[in-house]
């Protein structure tokens, strides 16, 4: 019998950390798009980040970082978040968009044009990007 309200005890233990361990891993996201949201981007970063960590598949993370990392004009970090958003979901077309925008701005023109046809291709939500995406590519190559 003492064994098991040992066992029940330690049950009900165990569950009510893994309750609050999933409710502060879900909460990580909100509170940093919220100070995302207030312009307290060091803050917010750090939360994203956090957030990374208990859930690396979560797209919306690193796209916020890089975001932070275009503000803080990190064109390397800003990178390697939009690349990392792209494998997890191939259509982003944010992520597409920015980083069209940064191989226009690094002067890398094949990409830049390879990731507009796949702006054709996804495009749903930024469809009225097209045209400035193109107008960019043009002045730039007009500048070279």
């Amino acid at each position: 019998m003492k064994n098991l309200i040992k066992n029940l005890c330690l049950v009900i233990i165990i569950f009510c950390f893994s309750t609050v361990f999933l409710y502060s891993k879900t909460n990580f996201f909100s509170e940093a798009k919220i100070l995302f949201e207030d312009k307290k981007y060091n803050k917010s970063k750090f939360l994203f980040e956090k957030d990374i960590v208990h859930n690396p598949k979560n797209e919306k993370s690193y796209l916020y970082l890089a975001k932070i990392f275009k503000k803080e004009k990190n064109d390397n970090l800003l990178e390697n978040n939009l690349n990392t958003v792209l494998v997890l979901n191939p259509k982003n077309e944010e992520a597409i968009y920015l980083l069209t925008l940064l191989n226009i701005k690094k002067s890398n023109f094949l990409k830049a044009k390879e990731l507009m046809a796949t702006m054709n291709s996804v495009c749903v939500k930024l469809c009225s990007t097209k045209k400035e995406l193109k107008k960019k590519l043009d002045n730039s190559l007009k500048s070279q």
